[in-house]
């Protein structure tokens, strides 16, 4: 009698396997993270400011301002906490801060470093982001797991052993698969893995 009422709601707070009110499934509880965020600030700022603009019958009016923020190293936490396994991450293509990353197996042999100078230059000049490791004084061991840690989708490996044959390994972080292609036809191949 006192005040006119619009509705009544079932407010509370859901439990962990209660049926969905989108579908047939269960709900399940999880943790998130926040990885951007709007906020519409309205004219708050703008009337302090007097910061306006002239609408389409050329009267003044406020600015309506917003806020909006991404967090890129959240992004990148997430994505790491979601794409690992027990030898490091797993980057995605799509935010990956480098396709390829290019080992060079056998520092004393000229062929080998000449060999891995000519591919860096090529899948670089053909616009793939490489991340080149071409330390010497570290043993091919310590370059794999490197790699693996840093977890690039691709590894490009020269080493003096295949390169007898005119062959360089390709190798994918996210399954393990190994492939060996001839020299001369590793940037397109690379080209088609990244594209």
């Amino acid at each position: 009698r006192d005040c006119a009422i619009d509705g009544y709601y079932d407010l509370r707070t859901v439990q962990e396997g209660e049926p969905s009110p989108a579908s047939d499934a269960a709900l399940r509880i999880v943790r998130g993270i926040e990885l951007g965020h709007i906020f519409k600030l309205g004219t708050k700022y703008s009337d302090s400011l007097n910061a306006k603009f002239l609408d389409e019958s050329g009267s003044e009016q406020p600015i309506i301002m917003g806020s909006y923020g991404i967090g890129i190293e959240r992004i990148m936490a997430c994505h790491i906490e979601q794409n690992h396994d027990e030898n490091g991450i797993i980057w995605d293509r799509a935010i990956a801060p480098f396709m390829v990353h290019l080992i060079s197996v056998g520092s004393k042999s000229k062929e080998v470093i000449d060999t891995a100078e000519a591919i860096y230059s090529d899948l670089t000049g053909a616009g793939v982001e490489v991340l080149y490791d071409d330390r010497r004084d570290i043993t091919p061991g310590f370059k794999f797991k490197d790699a693996d840690l840093l977890g690039m989708p691709y590894q490009v490996i020269v080493g003096e052993k295949n390169l007898t044959q005119g062959k360089i390994e390709i190798k994918e972080r996210a399954t393990g698969q190994r492939t060996l292609v001839d020299r001369g036809t590793l940037l397109e191949r690379v080209q088609a893995l990244v594209s």
